[in-house]
C-alpha cells in the first residue's frame, strides 16, 4: 500500500461519499475507488461498508483509519524535517482563529507577518473552538488561536497573553457607580451574553459560578457579536463583559462605561494551539514570535485569574 492511497482512505472516511473523497484528493472517483479496492483486497478485508448510505467504516476499518492518520503526519514530517533543516519558513499554513480574537487580533499582525515571512501562503478561517479541535485532530489545520487551556491531550498550547474582561456598564445600571468591580458583584440576570457555541460566553458564565450563580434560566437575551451586546446595554437592558482588546479604541460615552475588576482580574489566557505531532513548527514558532511583539505593548497584565473557556455543565 502506498501513502497516496492511505490519503485517499481518509478522505472517504472524512466525507462519507466516493465522489465528495475524490473531488477533495483531486483525482477522479473510478480511480480513488479503485485504490481503495486494492488495499481492501491486499489486507482481504472491508474497511468501508458501502450497503450503508452515507458509507460507514467497519470495525476493522476504524481502526485502519486511526493507523493511517499516523502514517500520513509521519510521512508529512519528512517533509517537514528537510523545510526545518534548510531554514526554510513558507508553503501553504492554515490558522483558525475564534470569533472573539479574531477582529482585533488580526489585525495587530497580520500586515508584520506577511511582510517578513512572504513566503507564508496563510489560509485563515474564522471558527468556533470545538471545530478548531476537530479541524486540528483531523489534520485540516495547522495551528489556531483560542481561549485555553483545552484540556486535550492531543492539543499542545503555548501561551501568548492573558487578556483580562472588562465590563461595560450603562449609566442606568446598578454597579454604574462603582469605580472598580469585585466578581461578587455579578449577576448574570442582568447580564448580556454572546450566543451558545461562544467560548467566551462559557467563561463569563464559569466565572459567575464561582459566586454560587448557576441559574442560567433568567437571561434571555443573547447575541453573535459584542457590538450588539454593548448597544442592548446602552438601551438599558442590562451589563455586559467584554475582552480587554476589544476596548481600547473606545471613545467618548463609551469609555465612561468601562469597569476594570479588582486583582486578580478574571482574564482569559489566549494561546497559539497545534497538534501534538508538532508539524510545522518552523511556521508556527515565526507565528508566535510575530504576535508576541505586537501584543506586549498593549497586553501587560499579570496578576489574574484565568477562566475557564470550557463549557461546565
Amino acid at each position: 500500500m502506498t501513502i497516496t492511497q492511505l490519503k485517499y482512505v481518509l478522505a472517504v472516511a472524512e466525507h462519507k461519499n466516493f465522489t465528495k473523497a475524490a473531488e477533495k484528493t483531486f483525482v477522479t472517483q473510478p480511480t480513488l475507488s479503485m485504490q481503495i479496492q486494492k488495499i481492501e483486497e491486499e489486507l482481504d478485508i472491508l474497511i468501508f461498508d458501502r450497503s450503508k448510505k452515507p458509507i460507514e467504516l467497519t470495525e476493522i476499518g476504524t481502526k485502519i483509519v486511526i493507523q493511517a492518520k499516523n502514517i500520513v503526519n509521519e510521512a508529512n514530517r519528512i517533509s517537514d524535517i528537510v523545510d526545518q533543516e534548510k531554514g526554510f519558513i513558507g508553503g501553504e499554513f492554515k490558522l483558525g482563529i475564534i470569533p472573539t480574537i479574531m477582529p482585533t487580533l488580526l489585525p495587530m499582525f497580520l500586515r508584520n507577518f506577511i511582510n517578513k515571512y512572504p513566503k507564508v501562503k496563510l489560509k485563515i478561517e474564522e471558527l468556533n473552538t470545538e471545530t478548531i479541535i476537530e479541524k486540528l485532530e483531523d489534520g485540516h489545520l495547522d495551528a489556531a488561536i483560542a481561549a485555553t487551556p483545552l484540556q486535550n491531550q492531543n492539543i499542545k498550547e503555548r501561551p501568548l497573553y492573558y487578556e483580562p474582561f472588562i465590563a461595560y456598564v450603562p449609566q442606568n445600571h446598578r454597579l454604574y457607580k462603582n469605580k472598580m468591580l469585585e466578581v461578587s458583584d455579578l449577576d448574570l440576570t442582568d447580564m448580556l451574553l454572546l450566543e451558545d457555541g461562544h467560548c467566551f460566553r462559557d467563561g463569563v458564565i464559569n466565572l459567575c459560578k464561582t459566586i454560587n450563580l448557576q441559574d442560567e434560566d433568567h437571561f434571555s437575551l443573547e447575541s453573535g457579536s459584542f457590538e450588539t451586546l454593548v448597544k442592548l446595554a446602552n438601551e438599558g437592558l442590562g451589563m455586559t463583559l467584554l475582552p480587554y482588546l476589544h476596548t481600547i479604541d473606545y471613545k467618548g460615552q463609551d469609555l465612561d462605561f468601562l469597569r476594570k475588576f479588582e486583582e486578580p482580574s478574571p482574564a482569559r489566557e489566549v494561546s497559539l494551539i497545534y497538534h501534538k505531532s508538532e508539524l510545522k513548527m518552523q511556521i508556527i514558532e515565526a507565528l508566535r514570535n510575530t504576535i508576541a511583539s505586537v501584543v506586549k505593548g498593549a497586553i501587560t497584565f499579570q496578576n489574574v485569574q484565568i477562566i475557564s473557556p470550557i463549557n461546565k455543565k
